[in-house]
């Protein structure tokens, strides 16, 4: 829960504000009656004139007036009543719990993608991270075992900083979907948030593993974690790497994909099953469970008014009271 605070000024009586019309036409009638009362002295030597020096206090006879300008401007707004209105939100934020689950077998190394499956994988998984700033995220990999790459983690910049770093052949080869799917239920299993979401991403057909896919799929309905499964590869024969004496040669191979596998998983969690041809395709499927499963935030919104008046006042009356010794002490005599 997080709470931010906005800070503005209004007025309770904002119709005294036109009062300040007074201030320019009481400075215009003042002038005017100045004007008035301006003696003519007419001079016969010009020069005589010249000669003749203003005092400092001949100089300041008009402040008076501009303190009473400026406490009856004081006492004007004071009138409208300024009021600080300070509006808090308070922002309550339920997250949801997210296991990615990537398959990180040899096959994964196919070039149906660029520049093959396993870095568009990593990348759209990375991407998808930055997506959710407000959950909780960890990954899992899996081949012919699994592992946790990272658990449960607001820490999103490690987090994608280790999915960066992931690998083929970093444990046995093979497709332990199970296992994988095993590995990512027991990182949620003590998770006590609102939803809890798994997103499996294969390229193969289960081959190894000790634990059967549907029977993990069970538990993870039994958990209430919903499980999106994604199966990856373009339709027909692949390009894939083999190592030679003259390097790396690619040659078209089928790589099939137990689709009814992966839609069953899905349809017993509750989840959904996505088939990603296309890198593009890939991309879309992250942007569709991204909207599918979206974090509660709810607003709250606290306003408090405080008078803001007092200066304005205390002002007036320094401005009044200046005034005031100004014109019968030290400014009395002056005309």
């Amino acid at each position: 829960m997080t709470m931010t605070g906005l800070f503005d000024i209004q007025f309770a009586y904002p119709e005294m504000l036109f009062g300040l019309i007074l201030v320019p036409l009481l400075v215009i009638f003042y002038v005017y009656f100045q004007r008035d009362r301006t003696p003519a002295i007419r001079f016969v030597h010009s020069e005589f004139g010249k000669e003749i020096k203003m005092s400092l206090r001949t100089r300041l006879r008009h402040l008076p007036m501009v303190l009473r300008m400026f406490a009856l401007t004081m006492l004007i707004i004071a009138l409208a009543r300024p009021q600080s209105s300070s509006r808090i939100h308070e922002i309550t934020v339920e997250g949801i719990d997210i296991m990615i689950a990537l398959d990180i077998s040899g096959s994964m190394l196919a070039a149906d993608f660029q520049p093959n499956r396993m870095e568009a994988a990593k990348q759209t998984a990375i991407d998808f991270i930055s997506l959710r700033p407000n959950d909780r995220i960890g990954m899992t990999v899996f081949s012919g075992e699994s592992f946790t790459l990272c658990p449960l983690t607001t820490d999103h910049r490690l987090l994608k900083e280790l999915a960066s770093g992931v690998t083929t052949g970093m444990v046995q080869d093979g497709t332990a979907i199970g296992d994988g799917l095993a590995t990512a239920i027991n990182g949620l299993r003590d998770s006590d948030a609102i939803s809890r979401v798994i997103v499996l991403l294969t390229d193969g057909i289960n081959n190894t593993g000790v634990i059967d896919p549907l029977t993990a799929a069970e538990m993870a309905a039994l958990f209430g974690i919903r499980v999106y499964t994604i199966g990856v590869g373009s339709s027909g024969p692949v390009p894939y790497p083999f190592p030679t004496p003259l390097g790396i040669q690619y040659r078209d191979v089928e790589i099939p994909v137990d689709e009814e596998l992966l839609r069953a998983i899905a349809d017993k969690t509750g989840g959904k099953y996505y088939w990603a041809e296309t890198q593009d395709a890939l991309e879309n499927v992250y942007e569709d469970i991204d909207r599918l499963e979206r974090s509660i935030i709810e607003h709250t919104e606290f306003t408090m008014n405080t008078d803001e008046y007092l200066p304005l006042l205390l002002l007036a009356i320094m401005f009044f009271s200046a005034e005031i010794l100004l014109r019968y002490t030290w400014l009395r005599s002056v005309p």
